[in-house]
């Protein structure tokens, strides 16, 4: 993943198989920013196709604010505008939506008519800080979403503005991020940062494989003692490969 432009299909489709904690355990090696502060959602989010698994894509920006009806008649023409935003971007594509009503709920933007749309566009799901609706006609259509709730209306849902930085769950999401999804939460990858992180996920996963993970599943029968002589032995030889290949960094835990 050399390219600075973004990584290339094949390697976003091998980051949709790990989850997104996996993914992370690779990202906290190579960032530059605390991950213990950054990156995540710091907020509960609510999956709402988990059978649809992870999605990964590039972040594109909303803002919108579905009580108040002044937005249709101050920008008539702001859907077709917004569509033509969409479709620039080079896909898969995650919508990142900041709802301005939050934590009030008033209406979804989401529902079985814009899921196909952006299906459509190159889109593979959102993350809304807000309401989805239509989530079994959305799941139909493979439109994955994390959500605050469902609700029933769309009340007067406009786009507001876009490709702008938004705020979802706590987290400030930049057009052109690498969002890497599922159940446990989202993860923001910087445009820096996703050259490196397929490979250090791979890394990292395969480095608990051979440690940790071994001896505690190797170790199951044991006396007590030896198991945990056992795991000291191979936690030291996790840090010491995750220190090698990934220098100071390293030294971030494993869970």
């Amino acid at each position: 993943m050399n390219d600075p432009a973004g990584p290339e299909l094949g390697e976003l489709l091998q980051l949709q198989r790990w989850n997104t904690p996996t993914v992370y355990n690779g990202w906290e090696q190579i960032t530059r920013r605390d991950p213990a502060a950054a990156g995540f959602n710091p907020e509960e989010t609510r999956d709402f196709m988990p059978a649809l698994g992870p999605m990964v894509g590039r972040a594109v920006t909303l803002v919108i604010e579905p009580g108040n009806p002044a937005h249709k008649s101050a920008a008539p023409g702001a859907w077709d505008a917004y569509r033509r935003a969409v479709a620039a971007v080079p896909g898969p594509k995650i919508v990142c939506v900041q709802d301005l009503e939050k934590p009030r709920v008033t209406g979804s933007f989401w529902g079985e008519v814009n899921a196909s749309v952006h299906r459509a566009l190159g889109c593979v799901g959102t993350i809304c800080d807000g309401a989805i609706r239509d989530v079994d006609e959305m799941t139909a259509v493979g439109f994955k979403a994390l959500a605050r709730r469902l609700c029933v209306g769309h009340a007067h849902v406009h786009p507001v503005r876009w490709g702008c930085p938004v705020e979802v769950f706590g987290r400030t999401v930049n057009p052109g991020d690498l969002i890497h999804a599922d159940k446990h939460g989202f993860l923001v990858i910087t445009p820096e940062e996703a050259a490196l992180v397929l490979e250090a996920a791979t890394f990292m996963d395969a480095n608990e494989c051979r440690t940790v993970i071994a001896a505690a599943r190797g170790g199951a029968g044991s006396d007590t003692a030896a198991l945990l002589d056992a795991l000291a032995a191979a936690s030291g030889r996790f840090a010491a490969a995750a220190r090698e290949r990934f220098g100071r960094r390293g030294e971030w835990g494993a869970g």
